[in-house]
């Protein structure tokens, strides 16, 4: 994984690379998810099985899904009553749409402070500018 856009613009990046940066995901939860959308709906032990990890890292790994948008949860009934939850991935197209959202909106932030430097720069130079007028005097 790269540590900063200069080195992602110069490497060879890649689509799921770019989703687990933008949504703030881990390679265990862009697998989970495929793994929902490949399998339908799970339980957190039936993911755990398929991952072939702990009950509590699946669990984790879905709450990451949640927190950003991509799985969410519905309570199914059992006839002997209680319950019990399934998690759903969304479908790949809605979370493109999600990445290209957060990527426009970030974009439109990161232009936002570019053209807010010629400000901060320019009364950076007064400031160095008078500094030096006032050692001069």
């Amino acid at each position: 994984m790269v540590d900063s856009i200069h080195e992602m613009i110069r490497a060879s990046f890649r689509c799921e690379d770019m989703v687990k940066c933008v949504l703030g995901l881990k390679s265990l939860d862009i697998e989970a998810y495929k793994i929902l959308l490949m399998h339908g709906p799970l339980t957190t032990d039936g993911l755990g099985e398929i991952l072939n990890r702990e009950r509590s890292t699946a669990y984790r790994s879905l709450q990451n899904l949640i927190t950003c948008g991509v799985v969410y949860r519905e309570t199914r009934s059992l006839e002997s009553g209680g319950y019990y939850h399934e998690y759903v991935a969304i479908e790949p197209w809605e979370m493109k749409q999600m990445v290209k959202k957060n990527v426009d909106e970030w974009y439109c932030q990161m232009n936002g402070l570019i053209e807010k430097m010629d400000d901060k720069v320019s009364t950076l130079i007064l400031r160095i500018g008078d500094e030096e007028t006032r050692i001069q005097e």
